[in-house]
């Protein structure tokens, strides 16, 4: 049972940090990446769907973008969603395809998105330590239930300290890699 509780917890943690890294490839650089719009939400005949639903997106050099849509139709929506992000990107539609030209960055945008990145970090460490928090509470009900010996507990929440303690620090190491990226002109 309480290894249960731990697997359980260790496998969230997991996900948690494999989502935040996903979450960091969206921050944009002075490099192009797919992953910086592959997610940005396209309304589309009514339902919104993840660009990489609807396009192809390639990097064919450093600094630009090019998404092929499937449906020729949805050009329109997909420019107007890439504008209409957070992003700060301008695309430029030919009738086929959409090219974003990635700007390199200023020193003072480049400060705003390490911010950015400092912030989502803060985000993931309580999201890690609200998931110790519930198996904590997992662990306390099956002392009290006698479902579990109290050293049973004891050795459980030493081990869930050192997996929360791991999975912070795997968040710590990918936002400082985003930060060293950011920082590269």
């Amino acid at each position: 049972m309480v290894s249960d509780v731990l697997k359980t917890i260790e496998e969230k943690m997991k996900h948690s940090i494999k989502s935040f890294h996903a979450d960091l490839a969206t921050i944009r650089t002075g490099h192009a990446s797919p992953a910086l719009i592959e997610h940005v939400r396209v309304e589309y005949a009514g339902v919104p769907m993840s660009l990489n639903q609807l396009a192809g997106i390639t990097a064919p050099e450093a600094g630009m973008l090019v998404i092929q849509p499937w449906d020729k139709n949805s050009i329109r929506d997909i420019e107007k969603a890439i504008a209409k992000s957070e992003l700060g990107l301008n695309p430029t539609n030919d009738g086929n395809i959409i090219r974003i030209a990635i700007p390199p960055l200023s020193e003072e945008r480049r400060q705003e998105l390490t911010k950015i990145v400092h912030k989502r970090t803060e985000e993931r460490r309580i999201i890690i330590r609200n998931m110790r928090h519930e198996a904590l509470n997992d662990l306390k009900k099956m002392e009290r239930e006698k479902t579990a010996s109290q050293d049973e507990v004891k050795r459980a929440e030493v081990q869930l300290q050192k997996l929360t303690d791991f999975h912070i620090l795997e968040a710590e190491k990918a936002s400082q890699n985003k930060e060293k990226e950011l920082m590269e002109v």
